[in-house]
């Protein structure tokens, strides 16, 4: 099984280390166009999310990401320093009194986009897992 990790601070600009990351699992893993255009809205929307709210924009706290493939699934864990969220009970974006917000579509686009999305330690680790091949 392969496996990369990364560690960054948690400020909005590292997520172009999430951007380059990606783009050398795309080459490495030699993943086709539509997966990887899926890969790099989750995990980027994911990274968001950790640096924004498990974090607080707090650049003490470091963002985990890793990478692991086995077989036919590759599947990135990213983890914050938070304290975690209520994923249970999540508006849901498609609702019309959430239509304008310009936020909360982002757990809703990873569980389009992606396979399969687990939340672990009280949503401070989230798994997202795609099929490839």
């Amino acid at each position: 099984m392969d496996s990369i990790k990364v560690h960054f601070p948690s400020l909005n600009e590292n997520i172009r280390i999430v951007e380059s990351f990606i783009d050398n699992a795309k080459e490495k893993f030699k993943l086709d166009d539509d997966i990887y255009g899926n890969i790099m809205v989750a995990v980027t929307e994911s990274v968001n999310n950790a640096i924004r709210h498990g974090n607080k924009n707090d650049k003490k706290k470091n963002v985990h990401l890793s990478l692991s493939l086995n077989d036919n699934l590759i599947r990135f864990i990213i983890k914050d320093e938070g304290i975690g969220f209520d994923y249970h009970n999540l508006p849901d974006p498609t609702a019309p009194e959430n239509i304008d917000k310009p936020s909360g579509r982002g757990i809703f686009l990873m569980k389009h986009l992606s396979d399969e999305v687990t939340f672990k330690n009280e949503g401070s680790e989230v798994e997202l897992c795609f099929y490839i091949n």
